[in-house]
């Protein structure tokens, strides 16, 4: 395949593999469907199970169902409101909480969400578990796995691109390493990080809405994120070098957008918050 063909296959790969976030109404690149994302994380899921201990049967444990839930419902009645009633269909919800000081929780493609122990005096109650939550609920529902792997594809078959590109054109070897190597680091930091803190952004503001429409108070988010702030002790990279916005940036814009998941919340007779 020569140099023209072969961008022009990548174009049309593109073009055919936008799809439309139904929580944004923007277009996204996205050609890996649920029905082979979601089996692939419930297989992980599993896994992960059966590889940490899981905390049951205690108020913390019980704490995470129950933010599940209600996030899980919020997001039900926000898609019903949008003509989207089956969009969940296919979600196999399940909430765990790992005996683990990580300070981590994740929401896998499909509906599998884990906590931390490690995680829970930062959230230091039940409101700040749903920020947590909200935000982890959000980068499933906004299909952020799906994107991010047809992201990655599409930075290797273009880096192939490029190599193919430079070897027609009779570069030396030393010049193609060259152009191979700040094509890599080029497109990380220029296009994969940050397609990466868009989706973290996109998650702030989608999770405190259904946080708020949970009614959960949408100002603990931005307090939520001051407590992360001291406890990551300011060792975390620049912002350009990093797959999530800056603290400051994040709590900045969280602060911005409680008034706004407030009034969204309003539109569902959610008027005061937990």
């Amino acid at each position: 395949m020569n140099k023209r063909k072969y961008f022009l296959f990548v174009l049309i790969l593109v073009l055919f593999s936008c799809k439309t976030n139904v929580f944004t109404g923007k277009k996204t690149l996205n050609f890996v469907p649920d029905s082979t994302l979601f089996p692939m994380a419930f297989t992980q899921y599993d896994q992960f199970l059966g590889e940490n201990k899981v905390v049951t049967g205690t108020k913390d444990s019980e704490m995470i169902t129950r933010v599940g839930q209600k996030i899980k419902t919020a997001a039900q009645r926000w898609l019903n409101a949008i003509g989207e009633e089956q969009y969940l269909e296919n979600y196999q919800w399940d909430y765990k909480l790992v005996n683990d000081s990580t300070v981590n929780a994740w929401c896998m493609p499909g509906g599998k969400i884990v906590f931390y122990t490690g995680i829970l005096p930062i959230c230091q109650g039940e409101t700040g578990v749903a920020m947590v939550m909200g935000h982890e609920v959000a980068h499933a529902l906004a299909n952020h796995g799906a994107q991010r792997m047809s992201g990655s594809q599409l930075q290797s078959i273009v880096g192939t691109g490029v190599a193919l590109g430079s070897q027609a054109a009779g570069a030396k070897q030393s010049t193609q390493d060259i152009i191979n190597q700040a094509y890599g680091i080029g497109s990380q930091v220029g296009v994969m990080l940050p397609f990466s803190r868009a989706h973290e952004t996109e998650a702030d503001k989608l999770g405190l809405y259904l946080a708020a429409i949970a009614g959960y108070n949408p100002e603990e988010g931005a307090k939520l994120w001051e407590r992360m702030k001291a406890n990551s002790g300011g060792e975390a990279p620049p912002e350009f070098m990093s797959t999530h916005p800056s603290n400051d940036s994040r709590i900045k814009k969280l602060r911005e957008l409680a008034p706004q998941a407030k009034a969204e919340a309003a539109k569902y007779g959610v008027s005061s918050f937990k």
